[in-house]
């Protein structure tokens, strides 16, 4: 971590709370808006949210695994969305999901005419909307949290 932590602070709470309260406190509601509002199926939104975890490299992004109702994607869905080119166990929505989140992580200038029309067969424009907010969410935050060396100590508020 290449933040000093006082002893005894906790260090997401010090850093996205205590270092700096008005941006960590209004950066933490939208993350955590983006897990209580989505209208967005489970396997599409872990879909997305694993492929930015994988590409970030944020351990407890990695780790997490969203729940909604006692639910939960199964236990090798994560080796699924690393191979979600290939995999068979997605369908179009989730599909699409991984790659719409690898494609905005790492080559949004690609996302082409073909690709939208692809994604607007499948996903309304709220739905889209919904999406974008959320992959840039877990971006930067996950993003944020690695390069910061808070990963491995992570924990989200209200879980």
């Amino acid at each position: 971590m290449i933040i000093d932590i006082p002893e005894g602070q906790e260090p997401i709470g010090y850093v996205w709370g205590d270092m700096v309260p008005g941006i960590g406190m209004a950066a933490a509601n939208f993350s955590l808006s983006v897990y209580e509002h989505t209208t967005l199926g489970l396997r599409e939104f872990e879909a997305a949210r694993l492929r930015i975890a994988q590409i970030n490299g944020c351990l407890f992004c990695l780790d997490w695994r969203t729940e909604r109702d006692g639910d939960k994607v199964e236990e090798d869905f994560a080796g699924a969305v690393t191979d979600w080119r290939t995999t068979e166990v997605f369908d179009d929505r989730t599909r699409l999901a991984a790659e719409y989140a690898e494609r905005y992580a790492l080559d949004h200038h690609g996302l082409d005419d073909a690709f939208w029309a692809r994604m607007t067969a499948h996903y309304s424009q709220h739905e889209i909307v919904e999406l974008s907010m959320s992959i840039g969410s877990w971006l930067a935050f996950g993003r944020l949290n690695h390069v910061l060396g808070l990963d491995a100590v992570c924990v989200l508020p209200g879980h």
